[in-house]
């Protein structure tokens, strides 16, 4: 299972204009952990992701997946073995159809005719949207858009499932059925996400991004419970464990700082 895992060391990532994304980031996932990464707007989140299947190539720095580590020539075994869901879901729709959509990663492996319809139409199913197949994507609402655009990484069956904002356009029932969805994927899953509910319902690690850098990681519990931490780094707690206002006393300590 060594493919399942993600081993990032000292990456840095520095944009054309000399904004520098990320600095100096280092982290290992192991196979099945599920792992938050959670920070203000500007934080590193979105950049932090793009690297892992390599949608951006870092300024230093390395990525792993397993034993193989990121490069050009490994790219396509990479993005075979780790799903990235975009932010925005329009980055990941371009063909006529929901069902082309879905259908174009498995395509691209060379499988059946069969084998694809198979897993297009379990992909599709499995986000309640079989009966928008043969619609175009600029037809969809935001959260069809974003079923869509799940079910397009899931059908490639990845061992890593790499999610930035994966909630965001859904209603409450669309939600639901998502985190129905997360908790049945065993394999390793990477969510970066200002859901913080969701995160304390899914993942059992979590790490911090702040500036750019890594500000803390470790148990989600412990990091949600450390006021002054989600204070420094412009985070709440989850409304789950905010409480009554009125009659709940705010809590402190806890989490690892690094």
């Amino acid at each position: 299972m060594s493919h399942h895992i993600v081993e990032v060391q000292g990456l840095e990532h520095v944009y054309p204009d000399g904004t520098t994304g990320i600095q100096g980031i280092s982290l290992k996932v192991v196979h099945g952990e599920s792992v938050a990464i959670i920070g203000p707007n500007g934080a590193g989140k979105s950049t932090l992701l793009l690297h892992l299947n390599g949608y951006l190539a870092p300024t230093s720095g390395s990525v792993r997946i397993g034993e193989v580590p990121l490069t050009r020539e490994t790219l396509p075994e990479i993005r075979r073995t780790v799903g990235v869901i975009f932010q925005d879901p329009d980055d990941q729709l371009f063909m006529p159809t929901v069902y082309d959509d879905v259908a174009f990663g498995p395509a691209n492996l060379g499988l059946p005719r069969d084998e694809i319809d198979r897993r297009v139409n379990e992909a599709l199913s499995l986000m309640g949207i079989a009966s928008l197949k043969d619609k175009p994507p600029y037809r969809l609402s935001a959260g069809e858009k974003r079923r869509a655009a799940i079910a397009a990484v899931l059908s490639n069956l990845p061992d890593i499932l790499v999610m930035d904002e994966p909630t965001t356009g859904l209603d409450p029932f669309g939600r639901r059925q998502l985190m129905g969805i997360l908790r049945g994927f065993t394999h390793t899953k990477i969510i970066a996400t200002h859901d913080l509910d969701l995160v304390a319902d899914l993942c059992e690690r979590t790490i911090v991004l702040h500036g750019g850098s890594v500000a803390a990681d470790g148990p989600t519990l412990e990091i949600f419970r450390n006021g002054a931490l989600l204070e420094e780094c412009h985070l709440e707690k989850p409304f789950s464990m905010q409480g009554c206002p009125v009659c709940s006393p705010r809590s402190g300590a806890g989490g690892q700082r690094v």
